[in-house]
């Protein structure tokens, strides 16, 4: 099923001892995927774990940020689905370290419009190399048919997050 297609809606009964499990399994898979031990050691090796190591926000900003020639701030925060300041914070980090640049958009001099510089774009080439050669090495742990499943439910997953985002109350 693809993520754009109907979601078909199913209570889940956490009184259920069965459902229930499966729900706590989710949870911890979530939880190992966001902070298990083993994340420590790839994020070092994807960002680096010297002082001039990215956090993941920084990393999710420069992926975007090579996308296009320039982000006006609003659409890029929109576009990490991240308020304005947290947007601002990852962007300030990226130009401090050389890897993002600030600059007055061609059409409005008073919009200030944000680009990956060539060390950006370096930075973020070699990063991406080692998220490919990495995916391809988890994903050689699984039949084909068992990838593409995979890669199907983690799309609904997704789409169920976000549906679960939109239905909370605002803070």
């Amino acid at each position: 099923m693809s993520p754009s297609a109907p979601a078909r809606r199913r209570t889940v009964d956490l009184d259920n001892a069965e459902e229930r499990e499966l729900a706590r399994r989710v949870g911890t898979a979530w939880k190992e995927l966001r902070r298990g031990a083993a994340m420590a050691a790839v994020r070092d090796y994807f960002y680096g774990a010297d002082e001039d190591a990215l956090e993941q926000g920084q990393m999710d900003t420069l992926d975007l940020l090579v996308q296009r020639t320039g982000w006006r701030m609003s659409d890029l925060a929109d576009a990490l689905r991240v308020d304005p300041s947290t947007a601002t914070r990852a962007v300030q980090r990226l130009v401090r370290a050389g890897l993002a640049e600030r600059h007055p958009a061609a059409e409005d001099g008073r919009v200030v419009v944000v680009a990956a510089t060539a060390a950006g774009r370096s930075r973020h080439d070699a990063v991406t190399k080692r998220r490919w050669h990495s995916l391809a090495l988890m994903l050689s742990e699984f039949d084909p048919d068992e990838r593409e499943q995979l890669a199907e439910l983690l799309e609904k997953f997704v789409a169920a997050l976000d549906h679960l985002a939109a239905q909370l109350p605002s803070s």
